[in-house]
């Protein structure tokens, strides 16, 4: 990282980051107290509304005790008509003053909606005796009441009202959104069950409570319902949820248990708070939900702000970066780009000299440490040159005397054998071979090469006439690459010397080659004899020829069994020079089932330079 970065870096490490945080951190406080601050004043809010609710109920309870305490109640059920016994109707003269009294405090109760009785007695022939009428509702009849698991409870209370909630028991109640009381009517000299009385109040009073009363701001989003214990949205005061399931509108797993609770979570789509309160002594939960987004629009507003700073603190740190901070490092910035140029490989690069501040000392510096080290280098690249030259000359005088030994032992023994047309073409051939072995290139092209091999496989087809046949396939396009002189002839003359010797069969020699992922790949194979894994071992790249073995028989049989493979190692050790260590050849052979040598160098036009290629291979 440069120096200029590393000050950017510094900047908003230093700055920007930590003012980042902290802002963050801010923001997540103020999200976290406007939930616990909110949760404190709905859990307030439902207390009161828990406690109107409440009164509404112990109000009615209250008129219910007094209708009991009067025996308005007992009379209407022991009446001879129990289907006239409705406080509506104004001829009931007969009523002493207590019991006036209390039709009078019935009839006149702004919230009762409707009152019947159910006749336990019998007497009379209405098992229902109506106390106020209610249009289009049909009483539910007294057997079916009797059968449902509330006509247990109301007898099990004995007496003790009992609430329903809107859409709890719909075939009582009817499909209103109102509440009901239900008790045990008894008579008060005998306590003796007598009837059942069923009373609804409107609902008015109720959506009263819950619109009058709002949480904090008045913008805020909130919504009020009446739930039961297993999850029935019992009252709605905006009638759009009423008798559906809570827990389908949440995702939130919720237990309504005693007490208060509160969470935010996903209700109907949207991100809210959640406030449940149990109301002490029935089955049922207030909820309120409220918009997260109308509890925390200050707060978004206040995050857009901090962003809105952040990033203009951070444009004015690039600001500064660019047209400050480059002034300071664009020199030093330019010097680290020609050291990394120097790193690829380029060392001619030089920076340019100008000014007079250590900047241009640093790149005087830079210049002439560059000079110094080109010209180290060069006298290196000389001598490595020279000696690689060394190094050739001495493996190719290696290979020199061991093929023209061998070719003139042939030439002798066709001259004692008056074979005088065959010396001359043998000769001839040998000449040809001389003219490209002594002279001082080191490198031929394919062609010279493939012609080179042809005089020598012919020479020893004059000497070995039924010994092998040969066959070379080289596409002529690739006639025109440089090669390394006398490359293939120590390959094949392996195979004629060693592969085929003793063999009770014609042997068969085959050169090909081809171009494969920029290389030149040439191979060389016999059905020679073959070699096993110990001969094989001899044919190692440039095996060190300093050996220390103290046995002086051992010495003898190693360099016994090197002499063998002294072309192919030959061969091996110039391409590894010359190319590198990426190149070179391969050996593959068993016994009886001949050799194969596949010799791999870089493609390239004679007299193009491979010299770097060679290098870095």
């Amino acid at each position: 990282m440069n120096l200029r970065y590393k000050l950017f870096t510094a900047f908003l490490g230093l700055i920007i980051i930590p003012l980042f945080i902290l802002g963050m951190f801010m923001f997540f406080v103020t999200y976290n107290s406007i939930e616990k601050k909110y949760s404190q004043q709905s859990e307030y809010s439902l207390k009161a509304i828990s406690y109107s609710i409440s009164n509404v109920f112990k109000d009615m309870d209250n008129v219910t005790d007094n209708g009991i305490a009067t025996s308005v109640f007992h009379m209407a059920l022991s009446a001879e008509d129990p289907s006239k016994q409705d406080l509506t109707d104004a001829e009931q003269l007969s009523l002493n003053a207590s019991q006036r009294n209390f039709r009078s405090l019935l009839y006149n109760h702004p919230s009762i909606s409707y009152a019947f009785l159910y006749n336990f007695s019998g007497k009379g022939s209405s098992e229902i005796v109506s106390i106020f009428n209610k249009e289009n509702f049909r009483t539910l009849p007294y057997d079916k009441f009797k059968e449902s698991s509330l006509y247990k409870e109301v007898m099990a209370l004995n007496g003790v009202p009992k609430w329903i909630a809107p859409h709890e028991y719909p075939d009582l109640t009817g499909v209103e959104p109102v509440f009901t009381q239900i008790r045990l009517i008894k008579e008060l000299s005998f306590f003796q069950n007598i009837g059942i009385l069923v009373v609804q109040i409107k609902n008015w009073e109720f959506e009263s409570i819950f619109r009058n009363l709002k949480i904090g701001d008045s913008n805020q989003d909130v919504s009020f319902m009446l739930v039961n214990d297993d999850g029935m949205i019992l009252f709605d005061p905006d009638r759009k949820l009423d008798g559906q399931d809570f827990r389908s509108f949440t995702t939130k797993e919720i237990m309504f248990k005693p007490g208060f609770q509160s969470f935010k979570t996903q209700f109907a789509g949207e991100k809210s708070i959640l406030s449940v309160y149990h109301l002490k002594g029935y089955p049922w939960s207030l909820v309120s939900t409220t918009s997260w987004n109308s509890l925390s629009r200050e707060v978004t507003v206040f995050a857009r702000w901090f962003v809105l700073v952040i990033f203009l603190c951070f444009l004015a740190a690039v600001i500064f970066n660019l047209f400050f901070m480059n002034r300071i490092t664009g020199g030093i910035a330019v010097i680290v780009r020609f050291m990394r140029r120097v790193e690829d490989g380029d060392l001619t690069t030089r920076v340019e000299e100008k000014g007079n501040d250590e900047l241009t000392l640093l790149a005087k510096g830079f210049n002439d440490l560059m000079d110094k080290i080109n010209g180290l280098f060069n006298r290196i690249q000389v001598e490595q040159r020279r000696k690689n030259q060394a190094e050739m000359r001495v493996l190719q005088a290696q290979i020199k005397p061991h093929f023209l030994f061998n070719t003139l032992e042939s030439i002798n023994v066709l001259a004692v054998q008056n074979e005088g047309r065959k010396v001359s073409e043998m000769v001839y051939r040998l000449a040809s071979i001389l003219r490209i072995s002594i002279q001082d290139r080191d490198e031929i092209t394919l062609e010279e090469e493939v012609k080179h091999l042809r005089n020598y496989l012919d020479i020893q087809k004059f000497r070995f006439e039924d010994l092998f046949d040969y066959e070379i396939d080289i596409p002529d396009a690739l006639l025109s690459c440089g090669i390394l002189k006398l490359t293939l002839q120590p390959l094949v003359e392996n195979s004629i010397q060693h592969g085929f010797e003793g063999i009770a069969y014609k042997g068969k020699v085959k050169v090909k080659g081809w171009e494969e992922q920029g290389n030149l790949i040439l191979r060389i194979e016999d059905n020679g004899i073959g070699m096993t894994s110990s001969q094989l071992s001899i044919f190692q790249y440039m095996v060190n020829d300093t050996l220390e073995q103290k046995d002086g028989i051992e010495l003898v049989s190693r360099m016994n069994l090197e002499r063998r493979g002294l072309g192919v190692r030959s061969v091996a050790d110039r391409i590894r020079i010359e190319y590198g260590d990426r190149y070179g050849i391969f050996i593959c052979s068993a016994p009886g089932e001949g050799t194969m040598i596949q010799c791999v160098i870089p493609k390239y036009e004679q007299g193009e330079d491979h010299y770097a290629k060679g290098i870095t291979g």
